[in-house]
């Protein structure tokens, strides 16, 4: 009778689904770090309509990045999401899709660029920032929520961060408007064993203030669909993925693996098959590269930035030993 309890309940698990979970695309803004943002409008607006027929709960656009610190003709317009270019995507947006879009601490003119949402086809702003710029983080949570939009922080490379500046981290946000606190794995470093034991921490201040908790994971040591799913059964409702997994370097967490695993009948698998067929394979026949790789999985056995496994890749090397070598220097 305990087995066929023990049984029955497994079978339970693997059966239901979580209503409150939520599934973000990213496709845009973080595929855009491996093209500059050069989408076509076809692209864009292929991807917009597969999200509402797959039943995707948000779709990131790109970033509200400061004109004035980028040279427009080195990026496509999804580094800036000005609202006429994505109002020319969604058109009249009458579907239950939200729009997203981030905004970096110190790369966002925020009090110019970003005014009410009453006017504007953006539903949340998800800003990006490091452990140490937390405060400027929250003044720009404020701002946007006071605008009216919803709101997640995003801590990029929190591994790296100290245990104790992560604590303080949460508390503050814990204290500030903000909707949502993301985990975010930038490197590509965390094994599922520790993401448990971030995903619970975090899970205890989201508990304690009311905030939902989301996961953003990169793929260096083939663990970001992993390391998704195990926050998942630790309480994290936030979920980020992207079409074929492109995404800066080794890429993130694949949505056609994570709609396959979540039991949401709202969820549709066909469209993402679809969308990968027509409009990601014609770019990875372009020369656009991304994805897991031996180089990024150094960078994230070490717990290093990407940026030197992505010119690794730009320079066509293939010297892995050396590489390894020189990971080792930098440290």
């Amino acid at each position: 009778m305990e087995n066929e309890k023990k049984y029955g309940e497994v079978a339970s698990r693997m059966l239901s689904y979580r209503s409150a979970i939520k599934v973000l695309d990213a496709t845009v803004r973080d595929g855009g770090l491996v093209n500059d943002f050069f989408f076509t409008d076809e692209f864009v607006k292929d991807l917009y309509q597969a999200n509402i027929a797959a039943g995707v709960d948000y779709m990131e656009f790109g970033y509200k990045a400061d004109i004035d610190l980028f040279d427009s003709a080195k990026f496509g317009k999804w580094k800036f999401c000005k609202e006429d270019d994505i109002w020319s995507i969604v058109g009249d947006k009458k579907s239950d899709l939200k729009i997203s879009v981030m905004a970096d601490v110190g790369r966002c003119n925020y009090q110019r660029d970003v005014g009410e949402r009453a006017n504007s086809p953006v539903d949340m702003y998800r800003i990006a920032t490091y452990i140490n710029t937390i405060p400027a983080a929250i003044a720009m949570i404020e701002h946007a929520h006071k605008m009216g939009y919803e709101t997640t922080c995003n801590i990029m490379a929190v591994s790296v961060a100290n245990d104790r500046d992560i604590d303080v981290a949460l508390e503050m946000l814990g204290n500030s408007p903000v909707d949502g606190i993301y985990i975010v794995d930038s490197y590509g470093s965390i094994y599922p064993e520790s993401m448990r034991t971030l995903a619970s921490r975090y899970m205890e201040t989201g508990i304690k203030s009311g905030k939902e908790i989301g996961i953003h994971a990169h793929n260096n040591q083939n663990l970001a669909f992993a390391n998704t799913i195990e926050s998942v059964s630790c309480g994290v409702n936030l979920l980020d993925a992207t079409y074929a997994a492109m995404g800066r370097g080794a890429g993130n967490c694949a949505m056609e693996l994570l709609l396959g695993f979540l039991k949401n009948p709202k969820y549709n698998l066909n469209p993402v098959l679809r969308f990968i067929e027509k409009d990601i394979l014609p770019l990875k026949k372009q020369g656009v590269v991304w994805g897991y790789d031996v180089q990024y999985l150094l960078t994230g056995l070490l717990n290093q930035h990407p940026r030197t496994a992505i010119r690794f890749t730009a320079d066509k090397r293939e010297d892995y030993a050396e590489f390894f070598q020189e990971l080792y220097d930098r440290d």
